[in-house]
């Protein structure tokens, strides 16, 4: 009995590493050659995979083979599941001592600019072989369908298929250029922002605008709606950008605005209000098993933002 289940375990296995040779391929005969079979044994392999799941997997055709929309998701499924399969060998055999192979990364456009990439140069020098891809843009992300290995994303995320370690807070102020202010005076109080012209970020996730964070006279946090005639969507970049180039207040990281601070570009207001700030966060999904590449990521970047 112990025999035929590892036979069909071993048979189970094979067919569906065939079957992501020949997605990745477009062809059978292509899946053949990498596995070193013939075209007709992956063809009877596949049709037995299909067979077992109920749904068919391929569209052939006299020259091609043509994933469907089951046979998508069901590689992508594989790709993850072969993976970790290798990884954990690797892991009991302490074949990887050396973190390698390809990582990629989702990072928001202002901690990616502004915090991720300035590590990268030590990241990279300390684990060489590991490729690494970097994709900044505010926007969620699926892990599954875009085939990423973790995140890096605002906020403390509630999602239970998902482990997520808060990287750290990042204080936050409102600032403007001394051009700006010598025309439109220093605001004194929060209420003083309605005269102002305050640039407001959209969440390409949410479609609203971000609050303001302040902390009022009586220490209470509060947060301000900002109404305003200048807005960008998606990108928080650009809202910096415009604040550098004098046109208008905006709140945003102090890790975004340092170098402008130090260089005198950019002043900072209603510091009496300030002291708030939001959270960051790495995610990774829960049922995905953490290769060594991804370890040495995740534990050295909780490591640099502490330093």
């Amino acid at each position: 009995m112990v025999m035929n289940m590892a036979a069909g375990n071993a048979l189970q296995l094979g067919s569906i590493e065939q079957f992501c040779r020949a997605a990745e391929t477009g062809s059978f005969t292509g899946a053949a050659e990498m596995l070193g079979l013939t075209p007709a044994a992956v063809s009877r392999s596949i049709s037995r995979l299909e067979q077992r799941l109920g749904v068919r997997l391929f569209l052939r055709t006299t020259r091609a083979v043509k994933l469907t929309a089951e046979g998508e998701l069901y590689w992508k499924e594989c790709q993850l599941a072969l993976e970790q399969i290798v990884e954990a060998e690797r892991a009991i055999t302490g074949a990887q001592t050396v973190p390698s192979g390809p990582l990629r990364i989702s990072v928001s456009a202002a901690y990616g600019t502004f915090r991720l990439l300035p590590l990268m140069p030590r990241f990279t020098e300390l684990y060489p072989q590991i490729d690494i891809e970097i994709s900044i843009s505010d926007k969620i992300i699926d892990f599954v369908e875009e085939g990423f290995d973790l995140a890096i994303r605002l906020g403390i995320q509630q999602d239970s298929r998902l482990v997520a370690f808060k990287l750290e807070d990042a204080m936050l102020g409102v600032f403007g250029t001394p051009t700006y202010l010598a025309k439109k005076g220093v605001p004194r109080s929060i209420d003083d922002l309605n005269e102002h012209d305050c640039i407001q970020y959209i969440s390409p996730n949410t479609g609203r605008p971000l609050q303001w964070l302040f902390t009022d006279d009586q220490g209470t946090a509060i947060e301000k709606p900002i109404a305003s005639r200048m807005r960008v969507l998606n990108d928080a970049l650009g809202a910096v950008a415009w604040v550098n180039a004098g046109g208008g207040l905006y709140q945003t990281y102090r890790f975004a605005v340092g170098d402008a601070l130090r260089r005198g570009d950019l002043v900072e207001v209603l510091e009496k209000y300030g002291g708030r700030s939001r959270p960051f966060s790495i995610l990774y999904p829960q049922n995905r098993h953490l290769s060594a590449r991804v370890r040495a990521f995740v534990d050295f970047l909780r490591s640099a933002v502490k330093t």
